[in-house]
């Protein structure tokens, strides 16, 4: 894995999830996650919004459908939250057409 642009940051959200994680455990629904999280982002002074919506043009076109986005972090950093056992190229691919989309 090449060197975190963002590395404070990313250990402040890295540090939030873990919290949360420690808390909670596993079975729950990504809102209840994600709605702890932000309880744990505000504690710690981290700036965020949550599920922010992102137009996605088709050859200069924008679509009616949109995707959102968990949270941005400080407005440079995308989290996406899975409730889930593992991480397939699926859920990868996703979250990188929203970095990808949120960039345009």
């Amino acid at each position: 894995m090449g060197e975190l642009i963002y590395k404070k940051e990313s250990y402040q959200i890295i540090g939030a999830c873990m919290e949360v994680q420690k808390e909670l455990g596993k079975g729950f629904r990504e809102i209840i996650y994600g709605d702890s999280l932000e309880i744990e982002f505000k504690k710690n002074n981290i700036t965020y919004s949550r599920e922010k919506r992102f137009s996605i043009k088709y050859k200069g076109e924008t679509l009616p459908q949109y995707y959102i986005a968990d949270f941005i972090i400080d407005d440079k950093n995308i989290l996406e939250i899975k409730a889930i056992e593992s991480l397939t190229s699926s859920h990868l691919k996703q979250t990188l057409n929203y970095f990808l989309f949120s960039c345009l």
